[in-house]
């Protein structure tokens, strides 16, 4: 078995947008603001084809024996004081992927790829609950910075 990630090519838009939606379903469960505020623009296809092409964002594609099993995006974002940080914005494995390293391998490329830009911080969003994700970025080194509290007058 041949884990491995590479950046992702507009050959990969059917796959990105089956596992794009294998994430909604799984974040909607945790909080079901998750499509409004955390995931892509609509329609998701798109918004994917300009993340494989935007020379900001990295779009990575983790695999097991070249197929793939898992996505990660990775945008280059400004601080307030005009600093760059890289910023994980999406990171998901399929379940069954889940625990062989196609995760580790998706996030070390994008932070490698970020890192040759001169990027020395890095930002990764996790959804309060997913104990799973949370202890994904721990293990890389992340630990928390803010919390983003949300209230819905709906609910």
């Amino acid at each position: 078995m041949i884990v491995a990630a590479r950046p992702a090519v507009p050959d990969d838009i059917d796959e990105l947008v089956r596992m794009y939606h294998m994430l909604e379903a799984e974040m909607v469960d945790l909080h079901r603001m998750w499509p409004r505020a955390d995931g892509l623009p609509l329609p998701v296809r798109q918004s994917l084809i300009e993340a494989i092409a935007d020379p900001g964002a990295h779009m990575v594609v983790g695999t097991i024996d070249a197929i793939p099993f898992g996505l990660l995006l990775a945008r280059e974002e400004q601080t307030l004081d005009g600093e760059t940080i890289g910023s994980i914005r999406l990171v998901f494995t399929e379940f069954d992927a889940r625990g062989v390293g196609v995760g580790e391998a998706m996030r070390d490329l994008a932070l490698a790829a970020l890192r040759q830009k001169g990027i020395v911080r890095f930002d990764a969003h996790v959804l309060p609950g997913h104990r799973l994700a949370k202890n994904f970025f721990e293990a890389g080194g992340f630990s928390a910075r803010t919390i983003v509290m949300h209230h819905d007058d709906e609910r």
